[in-house]
């Protein structure tokens, strides 16, 4: 993953040129049916009405040649209904559903469809952040 939101470049672009401060966001894993863009919609994100669906907070290692990958498995709850087909992943700063801004997103290697009683996980190191 490697597209950064509108908001996410314009902070870091002030951060370093402009000098203006930004605080080090929360960090959550959010998922998605169609992806949020660089506009960082939220639209398509799965819904946590009746579905037990919520982000999940995620932790990255230290960067080194420019990327940075997850440190620890993410593994979101068990399904109680259908949660569509699964295409896209975004780091997030709000831990509830559509509230905060996408940072980072992009699609995932192979979309899963979540169904009830299916879980959704990243494995440690499987979701990698890149700059370039």
């Amino acid at each position: 993953m490697s597209a950064a939101s509108n908001y996410l470049e314009n902070k870091i672009l002030d951060h370093v040129l402009t000098a203006s401060a930004f605080t080090q966001p929360s960090r959550y894993i959010a998922l998605f049916t169609q992806s949020p863009g660089e506009s960082g919609s939220f639209t398509y994100e799965i819904s946590t009405s009746g579905t037990a669906y919520a982000r999940q907070a995620v932790t990255f290692a230290a960067a080194s040649s420019g990327s940075s990958a997850t440190n620890a498995t993410v593994t979101f709850p068990t399904a109680t209904a259908n949660w569509g087909t699964i295409t896209h992943v975004a780091v997030v700063d709000g831990d509830t559903e559509g509230a905060g801004n996408v940072l980072f997103y992009g699609a995932v290697t192979t979309s899963k469809t979540i169904e009830t009683g299916d879980t959704f996980q990243i494995s440690s190191g499987n979701l990698t952040i890149s700059l370039d």
